[in-house]
């Protein structure tokens, strides 16, 4: 019986409150190093998911986004009153748009290609074919027999007044309203050229026009406008990265360029008309502009940004 109960307290002497206490000490420190470790590893995780997030979200918006519809957009005069104001230097001392011809990279790079000044460059198509070859028919054509038209029918698409839904519906117009027989309404819209089975096609006709710069760079969207006589584009200030370039291949254009609200006493109001063969530069991130297409021709223009 005396072994037992000496047995029994050697027993409770060893589970005793300070060694059970050692113990959760030390199982409380290897669970903390063990925690800290996986704690490190998951923030690491989630830096290299986050980078590869940005990597593809910047992919994605390069190669896919530009150029195609928006799901939501910002009503347009909201995004006016966001605006952040302009400096008016850019346009205090301009006194008249320029048409100006041979123009070297260097003298367009100089004085006007970053200025904000528009200018309208008389001979910017050269050894170009488009003039010749782009028409109503043409384009009708080319679409029809994309192999890909859902994708095309994601670029983003201008319809203006037309009620169009897409380019598809617009080139399927009635051969009568196409050649704007007596009667019929007259129609102008406009679309982004995003994907590569039409890009590559068109752009046989047409280059970079001779003047920008050796390392300057056409943006990847272009952009094609087609229409009757009547208002094209009604008075507004884009939204876009960069300074654009649009051809006149067909037709002509009567252009009102309109400085911004802050600069309507330091600076001009212009009207210019570009004319077949011609091309007008400027920032349409800074000028308001609304368009008119002329009697006579369709109207058929082409353009892009460029930095």
């Amino acid at each position: 019986m005396e072994k037992t109960r000496l047995r029994l307290k050697q027993i409770l002497e060893q589970n005793s409150q300070p060694h059970l206490s050692s113990s959760i000490k030390e199982l409380k420190l290897k669970n903390c190093k063990a925690s800290h470790h996986v704690k490190n590893l998951t923030n690491w995780g989630r830096i290299i998911l986050l980078f590869g997030l940005i990597v593809f979200a910047l992919k994605y918006y390069h190669s896919e986004l530009q150029g195609r519809r928006c799901a939501l957009s910002l009503i347009r005069p909201l995004s006016y009153a966001f605006r952040p104001p302009e400096n008016c230097d850019f346009c205090s001392q301009i006194k008249s748009i320029p048409y100006v011809s041979k123009l070297s990279p260097s003298e367009f790079k100089s004085y006007y290609g970053y200025s904000g000044a528009p200018i309208v460059v008389s001979d910017a198509l050269q050894n170009w074919t488009a003039s010749t070859t782009f028409n109503f028919r043409y384009f009708q054509n080319a679409y029809r027999k994309a192999r890909r038209k859902q994708r095309l029918r994601h670029c983003q698409f201008l319809p203006y007044k037309t009620g169009f839904q897409d380019i598809y519906e617009a080139l399927e117009m009635s051969p009568a309203r196409i050649d704007s027989v007596m009667g019929e309404a007259p129609w102008y819209f406009g679309w982004s050229n995003c994907h590569a089975e039409t890009t590559d096609q068109f752009r046989k006709h047409y280059s970079k026009p001779y003047f920008l710069p050796e390392d300057s760079e056409n943006n990847v969207v272009d952009w094609i406008f087609m229409g009757t006589a009547g208002m094209g584009a009604q008075m507004h200030i884009d939204n876009v990265r960069l300074p654009s370039w649009q051809a006149q291949l067909a037709g002509s254009k009567l252009w009102i360029l309109v400085p911004p609200p802050e600069c309507y006493f330091r600076c001009a109001r212009f009207e210019v008309i570009v004319r077949q063969g011609e091309m007008i530069v400027l920032d349409t991130n800074r000028w308001y502009h609304q368009t008119f297409v002329q009697p006579g021709a369709v109207s058929i223009t082409i353009g892009a940004e460029y930095d």
